[in-house]
């Protein structure tokens, strides 16, 4: 008797009785991948449905691709960000501006679980990121980096995979077409009183059209042009400590 199937019908039989006992270890091109490991919702449903196995994955790195710092990146995250803040710690690593406290402590984020860190180098952020996904004491970890080298990226891959931390990585939009090693790249550029989200890159179909996300507290106009470099985040902190009765916000 042959140990192998004689027909092309048994073989693929076969072949998905082998995928259904195991889910997690195939992905078709033209389906969203079941990731194995757990995952956080984005808060938001339409965002939720796009991200394979419904959420921002954990054990895996993230890399958000930002037109310019300050465009809703954070707003987007909240919703994250308020679940896994009672996991552990949430460390900024390189951020752009000076964590505000009043903005994390109006989130409802108790500011003693946030961890701030910043250093003179890149290496040394590098260093300081696979220190913490190999701690595992966070419970999601924001890094901001604009000049990555392939092999960096990998080894924040290999040790997210090795941890229950979310990594998500802020890098230049001009980034996006370098090759990396991430399963999730999502580009992200300003809109009036939201963010418009492109799927660079995920274990799923490809999407070509542009996904919107609105988001409360941005205004309802642009306030980015082709000629500023500065984000709204700057001007309304600023405002907030001149006039002294303005609440913080993180954008």
């Amino acid at each position: 008797m042959s140990l192998f199937p004689s027909s092309h019908s048994s073989i693929a039989a076969a072949a998905d009785a082998l995928v259904s006992r195991m889910p997690h270890a195939l992905w078709r091109a033209s389906q969203m991948a079941s990731l194995g490991s757990a995952v956080t919702s984005s808060g938001i449903a339409t965002l939720d449905r796009e991200l394979p196995g419904g959420g921002w994955p954990r054990s895996a790195l993230i890399e958000l691709l930002l037109a310019q710092p300050g465009i809703g990146e954070m707003q987007l995250l909240r919703p994250a960000l308020t679940v896994l803040a009672r996991q552990g710690r949430i460390a900024l690593l390189q951020p752009p501006h000076a964590p505000q406290v009043a903005a994390w402590s109006a989130w409802g984020l108790p500011y003693e679980r946030l961890l701030w860190i910043k250093t003179a180098r890149s290496a040394d952020a590098l260093w300081s990121a696979e220190q913490i996904l190999r701690n595992g004491s966070c419970g999601a970890l924001i890094f901001w980096q604009s000049q990555v080298r392939p092999q960096a990226l990998r080894r924040l891959q290999l040790a997210a995979q090795a941890c229950d931390t979310t990594l998500w990585m802020m890098r230049p939009l001009a980034q996006a077409q370098d090759a990396s090693p991430a399963p999730l790249r999502l580009a992200l550029r300003p809109a009036p009183a939201g963010i418009r989200i492109t799927l660079f890159k995920r274990r799923g179909p490809p999407r070509d059209d542009v996904l919107f996300v609105p988001l409360a507290g941005l205004p309802a106009a642009s306030p980015f042009s082709t000629t500023s470099h500065h984000a709204s985040v700057d001007r309304r902190a600023l405002a907030a400590i001149a006039a002294g009765n303005l609440a913080s916000a993180l954008v």
